[in-house]
């Protein structure tokens, strides 16, 4: 066996004292994808493996930390079989991590960590290496069908249960967007008023309606309440995440009434300017009965063709001679404004005095 010399006899004796299972300080010295090297101080520098820096999966330490950069790690061996100190930054991470929620869980504090795994039954969410599951009923106040967007997201939530023994730590986000929906619709309802004008987002389109977030509740825009005109369907209007700028028609305890008829727009408002009995008037067959088609003037405004104005000849039916969707010209030969009803003629286009053509 070779003699040392006086140098390497020199370091071993100025080298510290370790254990397996000290807590030492090392310096960054090299860094390579799946490990760092350390100098702790020792006769043998300090080696950390990639799964002994975090439960990360493939993740590359030369993106995580730098030469130079100091650590506090775990000793596990002193040889590793290739002359180096096996270290361990994970435990001490996860020590200190158990500790930080234990606190939290005690405190109730809400914390914010990253989702790193998503499983069939939740969320896996990790904070200083110590591991949070919180399941899928948890994850938020409504059902989630699709996990898979919470993937790598920063999230927040709460403590509910801490048994680090067996290996049982429990977040909860939903009581955290409860509360906080809780609070925002009592400042909403503190602020709005039947009559109000207010700005909302489209969350969801049915065959009904529209329901409109308006930031602490959702408002209901009925479908007879998106125009003055009809509507096919509030999908051939809106689409989800579209911005709104809405009427509040009424609040009946919780629940809110949404309009887009505003007073202003009101297409009756000069209807009696614009439609008086003789102007000669240009509209489209909306739809028809037996007695007579609608034909709508502008949106919000229909007018009565009754059957027997359509011609100076017989016709049955007004199906035998219109179509929906054709464009006629006729005369307003009586207009109600306050049951607002208009009656037009096809036929008193033809005559020059009234009389011929009264019904």
């Amino acid at each position: 066996m070779s003699e040392l010399s006086f140098e390497q006899m020199l370091d071993e004796e100025n080298a510290k004292k370790i254990r397996p299972g000290d807590i030492v300080e090392g310096s960054v010295i090299d860094v390579k994808e799946d490990e760092i090297i350390l100098n702790i101080g020792y006769k043998s520098d300090g080696v950390v493996k990639r799964q002994e820096y975090t439960n990360e999966p493939n993740v590359d330490l030369r993106t995580k930390v730098s030469v130079g950069d100091t650590m506090e790690v775990k000793v596990g061996k002193l040889n590793d079989g290739e002359g180096q100190v096996e270290l361990s930054y994970r435990k001490v991470a996860a020590e200190r991590g158990s500790k930080r929620l234990q606190e939290a869980f005690e405190n109730g504090e809400v914390l914010t960590g990253k989702v790193f795994q998503v499983v069939a039954g939740g969320l896996s969410v990790m904070i200083d290496e110590t591991r949070i599951f919180i399941p899928a009923s948890l994850v938020s106040d409504t059902y989630e069908r699709n996990l898979e967007k919470y993937a790598d997201q920063e999230i927040e939530f709460v403590i509910t249960e801490f048994n680090p023994r067996r290996r049982r730590i429990i977040g909860d986000r939903r009581q955290i967007l409860v509360a906080r929906k809780a609070q925002m619709q009592k400042e909403l309802f503190e602020r709005i008023h039947e009559g109000d004008i207010v700005e909302g987002t489209v969350k969801n389109l049915t065959d009904f309606g529209a329901f409109v977030d308006l930031g602490g509740a959702d408002g209901l825009l009925h479908i007879s309440e998106m125009s003055w005109g009809r509507v096919e369907h509030p999908k051939k209007m809106f689409k989800v995440g579209q911005k709104l700028t809405v009427l509040i028609k009424e609040i009946r305890d919780t629940k809110i009434a949404l309009s887009l008829k505003f007073d202003d727009t009101n297409p009756w408002l000069n209807a009696d300017e614009k439609y008086a009995v003789g102007t000669i008037v240009e509209g489209t067959v909306a739809r028809m009965t037996d007695f007579g088609a609608f034909v709508e003037l502008e949106p919000g405004v229909d007018a009565l063709l009754h059957v027997s104005q359509i011609s100076r000849e017989h016709v049955e039916k007004p199906s035998d001679v219109l179509k929906v969707g054709q464009v006629i010209d006729a005369k307003v030969v009586d207009f109600n404004g306050e049951s607002r009803k208009i009656s037009l003629s096809i036929k008193a286009l033809e005559y020059d005095e009234p009389d011929d053509y009264e019904d």
